[in-house]
C-alpha cells in the first residue's frame, strides 16, 4: 500500500500483505491469521458480499490485535444497514477495542454523500504504535497533524449538510432511504433465488452476493446479464481473486428500477447459459 508492500505476483496480489480469503465455506467472514501482522482491515458488512461480523467474530479479532500488537481498521460504512439486533454496528461495542482499533464512518451510504465525500474517522486517544525502537506512543496527535496538514476537513456547506443528518428530520428521512434500498435488497435476493440462483447476503447490507451457475466465470455470467437481460451487475473478480465465480448485485436504485431488474432476473436460465 503507497509503495509499502513487495512486488506484484502473477495472480495481482501484493509480496508483503496477508491475504484473508472470504468464501462461502467461512461465510465471507475470515478468521484471524495464523502469522503476526502490523495492520488488518476489516470491513462489515461488507462490500461486496453483504457479510456481517457476530460478536463472538468480532472478540476473536480483538483477541488476536491486543494478542499480536496489531491494529485493526474497521470499515463500518454499511453499518447503518444492519437490522440484526445481534449484530454490533462498531468495534467499539467490543471490550478491548479501544486499545486497538480504529472505525471508519461513511455519509455516503446514509445520506446520499458519494459525490460529496464526507465520513468521519474514530481514532481513540487510547490507541497506542510502536517506534522502530520499541516506543509506545499515542496515534491521535499524529492523525490529527497529518489530517490538519493534508486536508483540513471537508468545506462549512458539507459540514452543514452533514450535521443535518443528525437532526430529527434527518434521522427520518436516513432511516426511510435505509428502509427503501433494504426494500429492493430484498426484492432482487429473491428474483435472484427465484431464477435457481444462490444468493447470499442484501439482509443487513446492500448488496447481493450471487453465485455464479455451472462454473461460469464472473465476467461470463456478467456478459449473459448484460446481453441477454440488459442487467448490469458488477465481476465479483474485479474485487479480488476470491470473487471469481460471483457477481455483485446493487440495492441502490429505484423501486421502479429494482422491480423491473427483478423481473428480468426471474427470466434468468442457468441451462441457457450453458448452451450458450
Amino acid at each position: 500500500m503507497a509503495g509499502h508492500t513487495g512486488p506484484a505476483r502473477p495472480d495481482g496480489s501484493y509480496e508483503g500483505i496477508v491475504y484473508l480469503p472470504c468464501t462461502s465455506a467461512n461465510d465471507f467472514v475470515p478468521s484471524p491469521p495464523k502469522e503476526a501482522v502490523d495492520l488488518v482491515y476489516l470491513c462489515f458488512p461488507n462490500n461486496p458480499t453483504g457479510a456481517v461480523a457476530s460478536r463472538a467474530q468480532l472478540q476473536e479479532w480483538i483477541r488476536y490485535a491486543r494478542e499480536q500488537d496489531a491494529i485493526i481498521l474497521f470499515d463500518a460504512a454499511y453499518e447503518a444497514y444492519i437490522s440484526d439486533p445481534e449484530i454490533p454496528h462498531s468495534i467499539f461495542e467490543i471490550p478491548g477495542a479501544r486499545e486497538c482499533a480504529i472505525e471508519f464512518r461513511s455519509f455516503s451510504k446514509t445520506g446520499g454523500f458519494t459525490g460529496v465525500r464526507c465520513g468521519f474517522t474514530v481514532m481513540p486517544k487510547t490507541l497506542l504504535g510502536k517506534t522502530a525502537d520499541g516506543r509506545r506512543l499515542p496515534l491521535h496527535p499524529l492523525w490529527h497533524r497529518r489530517w490538519s496538514t493534508k486536508a483540513n476537513s471537508v468545506s462549512y456547506p458539507v459540514q452543514r449538510a452533514a450535521e443535518g443528518l443528525y437532526s430529527d428530520a434527518g434521522r427520518k428521512q436516513v432511516r426511510s432511504l435505509i428502509d427503501h434500498y433494504m426494500g429492493n435488497a430484498r426484492i432482487l435476493s429473491e428474483a435472484a433465488t427465484a431464477a435457481g440462483l444462490h444468493v447470499f447476503g442484501g439482509t443487513n447490507a446492500p448488496y447481493i452476493w450471487v453465485k455464479t451457475p455451472d462454473n461460469m466465470t464472473s465476467w461470463q455470467m456478467f456478459d449473459h446479464m448484460l446481453n441477454e437481460l440488459n442487467v448490469v451487475v458488477t465481476p465479483g473478480s474485479g474485487f479480488g481473486a476470491q470473487g471469481e465465480g460471483y457477481v455483485r448485485i446493487s440495492a441502490f436504485n429505484s423501486r421502479e428500477n429494482a422491480e423491473e431488474v427483478a423481473r428480468r432476473v426471474k427470466a434468468f436460465r442457468p441451462a441457457e447459459v450453458v448452451q450458450a
